[in-house]
């Protein structure tokens, strides 16, 4: 079955000038994606003529649908009707049954129906139109050489409804789709070319149908793979068994599926195993906790945490041994190893945790420079450090020390 193509046009200097955010492509792409449509290419352009004529043609060459939002206002910089108009070739002339719903719109709100407001009826003889149940801006609808064009409002709430209501039902009795199944692979510990190069083997052999992307993020590497074919039970199966093969090269660097996240999947073992846990993180000046406790329930294990950012309150609060920060100084592994234990003792938890480092971008020393981490897991069997040597931008280093801290609890955590 042929993978039938959506290109997504979005119009509006508003969204160039980056005035707002298009969210409107982001949300298409998912319910297209869901019913079996491919989006193959999103495109923003101004409110320009020469433009939008161009990206409508590029689109029909390369695309079976296109998703059209923006420019559908009363005012004189919104130009995708009459664009639309010459584009197909026809006029613009009011629509009875627009009008009547744009008039019904404004007498249901008290308002008069000024001339400019009538004009939102006029539309191209060419289009069908498509009802707006939460504007005045109704959805057009054309088919030209077997490729569908759809233009709707950029307001988000409209564009939805019109889409969800009417556009999805319509484009899937028009095109005989395929299944399009996704699986979402999460892994952490590898940068994406030591993942790539462990699992060459494994990826070349991949079926046609079947794709494989990178996802680099902040210390993870997602892998998607993404299969096509006529059945989504045969396929969620297909890609499950080539999922356990992927286990037998990176197994350990394997942490969750789909929307896991790593505080998730550490919060879900934690109260499986029913331990505790406590923190004290200089560095990242509470970012570990506040990724721990964004998981609901995180109560159940999570037992606090302490800042002990200066070397005071790592003293005086937490209760590391002055002699250990006088001779090895806040970041090094003699002091992270007694901030993990020590406050795992105070909070009387099972697990204690500790990040200290210099996150940038000042601080650094010849033999610690930016970026120098240490992270340290303890609990009543081991005390597990491990340093890091990361970025010189302070926020990065900040989230994937934390990361990191989490990861050191997934692979010490007894039984693991």
């Amino acid at each position: 079955m042929e993978k039938i193509l959506a290109e997504l046009l979005t119009i509006g200097d508003e969204i160039l000038y980056g005035q707002i955010v298009d969210t409107n492509s982001q949300w298409m792409s998912v319910e297209l994606d869901k019913v079996g449509f491919k989006v193959i290419r999103k495109t923003t352009v101004g409110d320009v003529e020469s433009e939008i004529l161009t990206a409508l043609a590029e689109a029909e060459k390369r695309a079976d649908i296109i998703l059209i939002t923006g420019g559908l206002g009363p005012t004189s910089d919104d130009l995708t009707k009459p664009l639309l108009a010459k584009y197909f070739n026809c006029e613009l002339k009011i629509n009875e049954e627009a009008l009547q719903e744009v008039t019904e719109f404004f007498k249901s709100r008290g308002r008069e129906l000024t001339e400019v407001n009538r004009q939102q009826a006029a539309l191209p003889t060419a289009c069908e139109k498509i009802a707006n149940p939460n504007g005045t801006a109704p959805g057009m609808w054309f088919e030209k050489n077997d490729k569908v064009f759809m233009a709707m409002p950029g307001v988000p709430h409209e564009m939805k409804k019109m889409m969800t209501d009417s556009v999805i039902p319509r484009l899937k009795k028009t095109f005989d789709t395929p299944v399009i199944y996704h699986k979402m692979i999460r892994t952490i510990g590898l940068g994406e070319s030591f993942l790539a190069e462990k699992i060459s083997g494994w990826e070349k052999a991949l079926p046609d149908h079947i794709k494989l992307a990178y996802l680099p993020g902040l210390g993870e590497v997602k892998l998607r793979l993404t299969s096509f074919g006529d059945s989504n039970e045969k396929l969620e199966q297909e890609v499950n068994d080539l999922t356990e093969k992927l286990k037998s090269h990176i197994g350990p660097f394997i942490f969750g599926y789909g929307e896991d996240s790593i505080e998730m999947v550490i919060g879900k073992t934690l109260r499986e195993k029913k331990l505790t846990l406590s923190v004290a993180e200089s560095c990242t000046g509470g970012y570990l906790s506040h990724l721990i406790t964004s998981v609901p329930g995180s109560s159940d294990y999570f037992l606090g945490s302490m800042i002990p950012y200066s070397y005071e309150i790592k003293m005086q609060q937490l209760g590391v041994k002055p002699e250990t920060l006088e001779k090895y100084g806040a970041v090094s592994e003699h002091t992270i190893s007694e901030m993990a234990s020590v406050v795992r003792a105070r909070f009387n938890a099972d697990i204690g945790v500790a990040t200290s480092g210099i996150a940038g971008p000042g601080g650094a020393t010849p033999d610690k420079p930016v970026g120098t981490v240490w992270i340290a897991y303890s609990d009543k069997y081991q005390t597990v450090t491990k340093k890091l040597q990361l970025s010189k931008d302070r926020m990065i280093n900040i989230r994937m020390a934390s990361v990191a801290v989490l990861n050191l609890i997934r692979l010490s955590l007894p039984g693991s």
